[in-house]
Formats: structure tokens, C-alpha cells, sequence
């Protein structure tokens, strides 16, 4: 199957239209239907309806295969180019926006950075195709464990923060004086880890209203971490019956943030039983900004699933209380290609003080 091919189909298919994708590739109209009439000719079976353009149901099928399928082939082709490049001055960084911890913020270098905000999903994609040097990705895992990132290509992981998590609801909920909660940032009652006073060469900001080591703290949105270790919620500052079981709220009515939290279809995944079938929407947020979520746990729209450093945002009338089981945290990972980073990312890496986790 011939890729040239098969990357015209899928364009046709996506715009509904011949001509439009003759413009978008460059190509003469004609071109375009003699790449896809060359390329149902090779798989034997038509592709395509030609009034009103559509695909068929094979060609359906096909569309399924074919986004990984060019993906793959640029990840390829954008791995092999790495051999050949010259060494980088800049960084390009992908990150999911809960992602970004603290101590990614003070390791970044003070100059040649480009900071680009994605979906989570879409992030290793970024890195495979060389859209971006480095990757920030996030998601629930039990302590210790990798995330487990969509195979795009081979790209290596390396732990960078976990954190516990913690259920935002409003700070009158019947369920917020648990044992462990806090509804003030920075008071007991938030399993996060403190961070290390700022290096001399990287000095912090003014302090703003909140906690070492969380969101929201001295420098931009916080201050260097120490290096990484595995939460353990058998050694945090609480008991482990404080706290909430995910069982207990599975009834309960719930914010779905794609992009701002963890979706709710990965929250039922995460919990694993059958009752894990609950967790109603009350209300979905499309967007990345992480307080605005809080805000609208706090305003009584919804449960929400935060990492703990949630707490610093200082969100009026939002209460957090610790999840005590079952034992997941929120996990942070750096992505890079195949071949070991040079230049200001290899810089951002060592600052990270971060080692190879996987490749996958």
C-alpha cells in the first residue's frame, strides 16, 4: 500500500471532496482521483462514493488503520532525521496542563523555550514527529507504575512526579471533614510532597499566596521539587483510613474535564469493579485550566479528581480530602524519541534529575 496514496484518500475522505483536498495537498484535481482510483485498484474493493463523496464501509474500515499507519511512517521518518540534524539551541515542550509541575516549571531554561499546551493524548504524537523535542504527559497509575501511553512510536519515559490525589467538592459537603481534608492551601490535610528551596542559578519569583511545592507557590507556578521518588501512600502524613474510598462516590454527580482533570471514562477504567460503571456527568469542561475546574467542584457542580497540589490554587470554598483507596496517584512523565536528547533538552532532563523509565 502505497502511502502517498493512501495519505490522498484520507484527505478526500476527511474534507468530503475531491477538489478541496487537491488544494490542501497541492495536487491537481485529477491527481487526486488517480490516487484513488490507484489505490482501490490495489486493495481490489472501492474506497469511496463518488456523489455525494463519502467513504464506503470498507473504506471506513480502512480510515480506522490509516491515521496510525501515517503516523508511524512520520514518526519513522522524523527518528531517522535525528542521526542527520545538527545540535538544537531551543527546546519545543509538550505538555498535558496537569503536567506541569512545579518542578518542570523551574527546570525549563530561561531563554529558547517554547511551551506548547495539549491534550494528553496528543502529546507522544507530538514527540514522535518531532513537532516537539520533549513531552510532558499525565494520567492515574498505581504508585510506581508507568503510564501507559498510546504506541505511536518508540519513544522512552522518564518519571518526573507523583502525587496523591484528592476528591474537590464544596467546602460545605457533608463528606469534607473526612479525616485528612483540607479546605485552606497549605494547611495538613494534602498528601503533597514539599518542594526543595530554588537553586541559586534559577532564583524564584516573588512568593504568591500558597504552600512549597504545589501550584501556585514562589516562582511562576512553583518551586524546584526534589528529585523524583514514588509516592507511597503507606509513608504519607496520614493514616491510610482517612480519607475517601472511589467506592463510596461512584453515585455521586461528577465533573468530566478531559483536559483540565482525568475523564470520567478513565476514572471508571481506574477503579476496576463493576460498580465502576457510575460516575454521571453533572457537567463537562472542555477547557485546560485547572483552577476553573476547582472553582466549579467548589460551586457544587460536581465532584472532581485533582493531584494534590490542587490545594495551592487557593479556590475559595473548595474543600480536598485525600483519596484513600483505591491506591492510585497522579503521574507525571518526560517523553523523548528513541535516541538520547542533546542540547537544552538533555539540559532539562538532567534538571529533572530524571532516569529512563521505559521505552515504549
Amino acid at each position: 500500500m502505497d502511502p502517498h496514496l493512501l495519505r490522498t484518500y484520507v484527505s478526500v475522505a476527511r474534507l468530503a471532496s475531491f477538489s478541496a483536498a487537491a488544494r490542501e495537498l497541492g495536487y491537481t484535481q485529477s491527481a487526486v482521483s488517480q490516487h484513488v482510483a490507484a489505490l482501490e485498484a490495489d486493495l481490489g474493493m472501492p474506497l469511496l462514493s463518488r456523489r455525494p463523496v463519502a467513504p464506503t464501509p470498507a473504506g471506513e474500515r480502512l480510515l480506522e488503520h490509516a491515521g496510525s499507519l501515517l503516523l508511524r511512517l512520520d514518526a519513522a521518518r522524523t527518528d531517522l532525521a535525528r542521526f542527520a540534524a545538527p545540535p538544537r539551541e531551543t527546546l519545543t515542550l509538550a505538555a498535558a496542563p496537569l503536567a506541569l509541575h512545579p518542578r518542570v516549571l523551574a527546570a525549563l531554561p530561561a531563554t529558547g523555550v517554547t511551551l506548547r499546551t495539549l491534550p494528553r493524548d496528543e502529546v507522544p504524537a507530538a514527540v514522535a514527529t518531532g513537532a516537539a523535542d520533549l513531552g510532558l504527559v499525565d494520567g492515574l497509575a498505581a504508585p510506581s507504575d508507568p503510564l501507559r501511553l498510546p504506541d505511536v512510536a518508540p519513544l522512552t519515559a522518564r518519571p518526573v512526579a507523583e502525587e496523591h490525589l484528592v476528591v474537590v467538592l464544596p467546602a460545605g459537603h457533608p463528606l469534607a471533614d473526612r479525616p485528612g481534608s483540607s479546605g485552606v492551601p497549605g494547611v495538613p490535610g494534602v498528601l503533597g510532597v514539599p518542594a526543595a528551596p530554588a537553586a541559586p542559578a534559577a532564583p524564584a519569583a516573588p512568593a504568591a499566596p500558597g504552600v512549597p511545592g504545589v501550584l501556585g507557590v514562589s516562582g511562576i507556578l512553583g518551586v524546584p521539587g526534589p528529585p523524583f521518588r514514588p509516592a507511597n501512600p503507606t509513608h504519607s502524613t496520614h493514616p491510610t483510613h482517612s480519607g475517601l474510598d472511589l467506592a463510596d462516590l461512584v453515585d455521586a454527580r461528577w465533573l468530566d474535564a478531559p483536559d483540565a482533570g482525568f475523564p470520567l471514562d478513565r476514572l471508571r477504567a481506574a477503579y476496576g469493579g463493576p460498580a465502576g460503571r457510575g460516575f454521571r456527568t453533572a457537567l463537562r469542561y472542555e477547557g485546560t485550566d485547572a483552577r476553573t475546574l476547582t472553582a466549579l467542584a467548589a460551586a457544587g457542580h460536581g465532584l472532581a479528581l485533582l493531584p494534590a497540589s490542587a490545594a495551592g490554587l487557593g479556590v475559595p470554598g473548595a474543600a480536598f480530602v485525600p483519596l484513600a483507596a483505591p491506591r492510585l496517584v497522579h503521574r507525571t512523565e518526560l517523553l523523548h524519541g528513541g535516541s538520547e536528547p542533546t542540547g537544552p533538552a538533555a539540559e532539562l532532563a538532567r534538571r529533572l534529575g530524571t532516569r529512563t523509565a521505559a521505552g515504549r
